[in-house]
């Protein structure tokens, strides 16, 4: 067929799977996978965001699980945002994600903020079982990019 393309068929949404240690050096590569898998997108999640609540989910797999199994972090980019999921071996859901917290986080307090940057930040956030424990993940709505103006 010669000519213009009526319909394309949508490409499948990109992601990303990723076994992570069970410590702290796990923070700072889940977040330079989410920043370099949101830096190709046209249309993505705000970056600076998706990079915060990734290292918030996975700070609270490694503080709050025990054990030294991986932790996973799965990202998918889709047309309706991106989703940061973080696997562990811990059955148990987290804390107050997707209600809030009787009372406000004590200011003088280094913990208990997390999840209500979670909560606040995200479009949707939650979490379910697994087969070998539980996926708590966040949703963030797309965000169209500035365009830099000419020089």
């Amino acid at each position: 067929m010669n000519g213009p393309a009526l319909y394309e068929r949508p490409s499948a949404p990109a992601s990303w799977r990723v076994a992570l240690p069970h410590s702290t050096a796990a923070v700072p590569v889940a977040r330079a996978l989410v920043r370099t898998a949101l830096a190709e997108q046209e249309h993505s999640a705000d970056c600076d965001t998706a990079e915060l609540l990734t290292a918030e989910l996975v700070a609270n797999a490694v503080e709050h699980t025990s054990g030294s199994a991986p932790i996973e972090l799965v990202v998918r980019l889709l047309p309706t945002g991106c989703r940061v999921e973080v696997h562990d071996g811990d059955p148990a859901p987290p804390g107050d994600l997707t209600r809030p917290a009787r009372g406000e986080p004590d200011p003088w307090q280094e913990h208990g903020r997390g999840l209500l940057l979670i909560r606040t930040l995200s479009s949707s956030c939650g979490h379910r079982p697994t087969e070998s424990g539980k996926a708590v993940w966040f949703h963030l709505s797309p965000v169209p990019r500035q365009r830099r103006p000419h020089a």
